[in-house]
């Protein structure tokens, strides 16, 4: 069986080194990036630390607007699966690089199987929301990570061909967990810089990422954000997104943050030493509260919803506004509730469930 896999951005990458070292024991895999994260701290960086085989074909788009980029992405993914002729794609995850693969596949008549399918944060201003169901309703085979995600399918009306498989994120993050602790902490601390100076080796921390639009969109949310991290506690870990540096250089330069360690995008098993590691995380990223959760490590997301409702219990993930009173008053008084984690996303084999499912699927044989 031949598979073409779309990856175009860093949880893409993490899902597929996770799926595709699976995946290549038994069927043929052609591994297309679109280049949506394209530079070495956002992309090479884990092909070659997770291990993943170099990408067939690079389509390397680039930024632009949605509309240019997701375009760009279809135009090659379109070529690639009439050269390739697969048997199905598969995609992961609400990136535009998940939506232009399954307009595209759908468009030539290859089947669409879908990695995260049925999440939802009902906010259909955020991109991601729009990709993930445009995706879902195109779809062939849908592979949910969680209960949750099959009852917002079924919501919507779609039944047919979704699966319960566990979450890929799961699989990723046991797997390579076993590989980051062999490295000490001074290994971690020497392998990033700083954006405006050296990095110490630290006793406790936290950790933060800030890059979704609903947080970038204007300098006010950075400076709120940024103004609770100086006044916590312990420093403030923050690998800089490309979308949020321009507005963290102008803002260090008028406030001399000294709590703040601005530093470059960390590969993967370094973010999960810092994570796992950390007092707390705090983020507006939806792959990285789910990791905080399987790590143990408590969450402050700073955004009005979620899609990882199961992280919500117990809270061991908490909701707060760009407001540096809301975020400081998150992290400082709420309390976790230990006894109710429970496993709500798999046992770190869901690949080998997708694996199975795929030949379901066959080229032609569209729903």
């Amino acid at each position: 069986m031949k598979i073409v896999t779309v990856v175009g951005a860093r949880p893409q990458f993490i899902k597929a080194a996770a799926v595709s070292r699976i995946i290549r024991k038994q069927h043929e895999e052609i591994l297309i990036h679109t280049g949506q994260h394209y530079d070495n701290n956002m992309s090479d960086i884990f092909f070659d630390e997770l291990r993943i085989p170099k990408p067939d074909k690079n389509l390397n788009v680039g930024s632009g607007s949605h509309a240019k980029q997701t375009a760009e992405m279809m135009i090659g993914i379109e070529q690639a699966l009439i050269d390739e002729r697969p048997d199905c794609l598969l995609i992961y995850g609400d990136t535009n690089s998940t939506l232009a693969g399954a307009i595209a596949a759908s468009k030539v008549h290859v089947p669409v199987v879908h990695v995260e399918a049925g999440l939802r944060s009902y906010n259909k201003n955020m991109p991601e929301e729009q990709n993930r169901v445009l995706a879902d309703h195109i779809s062939d085979l849908l592979l949910c990570p969680t209960d949750t995600a099959v009852e917002n399918l079924k919501d919507e009306g779609i039944t047919e061909g979704v699966y319960q498989v566990g979450d890929v994120m799961c699989d990723a993050v046991l797997y390579y967990s076993k590989m980051m602790e062999s490295h000490g902490r001074k290994d971690y601390f020497a392998r990033f810089a700083g954006l405006f100076g050296n990095i110490p080796v630290l006793d406790s921390w936290y950790m933060a990422t800030i890059h979704r639009a609903e947080n970038t969109d204007r300098i006010e949310k950075i400076r709120e954000i940024l103004g609770a991290f100086e006044e916590l506690d312990s420093p403030v870990i923050f690998p800089v997104h490309p979308r949020t540096k321009g507005m963290v250089e102008q803002l260090h330069q008028q406030y001399a943050y000294r709590n703040v360690i601005f530093i470059e995008p960390v590969g993967y098993l370094t973010m999960l030493y810092l994570v796992k590691h950390a007092m707390k995380t705090i983020t507006d990223s939806g792959g990285l509260q789910k990791e905080t959760y399987i790590l143990d490590t408590p969450c402050i997301t700073v955004r009005d919803q979620t899609e990882w409702v199961e992280t919500l219990r117990g809270n061991y993930n908490i909701l707060a506004k760009p407001d540096k009173e809301d975020i400081l008053n998150k992290i400082y008084q709420t309390q976790t509730d230990t006894k109710a984690k429970e496993d709500y996303y798999g046992d770190g084999h869901a690949s080998e469930k997708i694996c199975d499912l795929l030949s379901y699927v066959k080229r032609g044989e569209r729903k």
